[in-house]
């Protein structure tokens, strides 16, 4: 790999030129003070040839996919949480992404990485298996408009938490009303909704889940408390069961408080303010109690959470469509050529076969 960014311009310290690119970007300093700690610590470890994966002395520009996995392998084997690996793993792969997105580096050797640690961490066949008709009764039996379109959303999308948590009003688009009788007439509440993003224009019904948002940010005039951790923004198909849930919660839902029209605002002690990903995981816990499949002190494994339904929904989709490229460009775990092949041809390539393939919850 070279360390010249596309102008031209040589880039002593790759580290130090991304960080201070961070701080251009707007980023805190507590976020940039985190991404060095990690990303020196990588470093240091290709640096050392008693532990790196080959033997000598080697540089961030020159390193592999094989001497990140190396790094990865041994942040395991030092006892680090799993979770802290994931977060170690991230900042490496956005700081890879950039330098590539730049001309600096001619790829990135973490892409590979993290797609194989998301596929080991989606078919952990250890955790607790549900299947469509037992689900399909788990929903039946939430009737709060709020906590079953939460639901819904989460298992017809695959979506994070924090990515429900970022919806604002204008990255939803929805079908008309039927004459189902499930379906409430739209009070004026959901109609005055902003005007759509242009993303979303043709694609019919469909959500827009942006790349953007970050937690401590101001994204469309709002802080967020929640990151989205696609690598590219994406559009998911609303099918007709999905919209008939948004448009259960539209007919009730309260004012909001914030000038960017949250899609999930809450109905309680926070009246009209954004859902925060914690208020997802205690509204989700509570109904999996209420069904067996949580108790406190229980692990990823047993417990069902916002997470198990991303794993639900990955594992019955996939075995259902056989095609895992079109799974993985719906949970946002791709980009470049891949996501633009899918968003070029997004009407053939994935609406039709999501509308074909995705799981009936009523």
């Amino acid at each position: 790999m070279s360390a010249e960014t596309a102008d031209g311009d040589a880039i002593a310290d790759p580290i130090g030129y991304f960080l201070e690119d961070m701080t251009y970007h707007g980023k805190t300093e507590r976020t940039r003070e985190a991404y060095e700690r990690v990303l020196r610590r990588f470093e240091e470890f290709l640096n050392d040839p008693s532990r790196n994966v080959r033997g000598s002395p080697t540089t961030p520009a020159e390193a592999t996919h094989r001497d990140c996995m190396a790094w990865v392998h041994s942040l395991r084997r030092s006892d680090v949480a799993d979770s802290t690996v994931a977060t170690y793993a991230s900042y490496l792969h956005r700081f890879y992404a950039y330098l590539a997105q730049i001309g600096a580096f001619e790829s990135n050797p973490m892409a590979l990485v993290v797609e194989e640690m998301d596929e080991r961490i989606d078919t952990n066949p250890s955790r607790r298996d549900i299947s469509v008709p037992a689900m399909r009764e788990f929903v039946s039996g939430v009737t709060h408009p709020l906590d079953h379109a939460v639901i819904v959303t989460l298992l017809k999308t695959g979506m994070r938490a924090g990515e429900l948590c970022n919806l604002d009003l204008r990255d939803v688009v929805l079908a008309p009303a039927s004459s189902d009788t499930r379906e409430p007439a739209l009070t004026a509440v959901a109609t005055e909704t902003p005007e759509p993003r242009v993303q979303l224009d043709g694609r019919g019904p469909s959500l827009y889940i942006a790349a953007e948002p970050t937690a401590g940010e101001v994204f469309a005039g709002e802080e967020r408390t929640a990151s989205n951790k696609r690598k590219r923004s994406t559009v998911v198909p609303v099918d007709r069961e999905l919209g008939i849930a948004l448009r259960r919660w539209l007919a009730i839902r309260p004012e909001a408080r914030s000038p960017a029209e949250p899609l999930f605002c809450s109905t309680s002690g926070s009246w009209g303010c954004r859902l925060t990903p914690d208020m997802i995981h205690h509204l989700v816990e509570g109904h999996a109690s209420d069904a067996g499949w949580y108790r406190s002190g229980g692990g990823a494994e047993e417990n069902v959470t916002p997470h198990y339904f991303r794993h639900f929904f990955t594992t019955h989709l996939r075995d259902r469509t056989g095609d895992r490229g079109i799974v993985k460009y719906l949970r946002g775990d791709v980009g470049g050529d891949i996501i633009d092949t899918y968003t070029h041809n997004w009407g053939d390539s994935v609406r039709e076969t999501y509308e074909s393939n995705i799981y009936a919850l009523y």
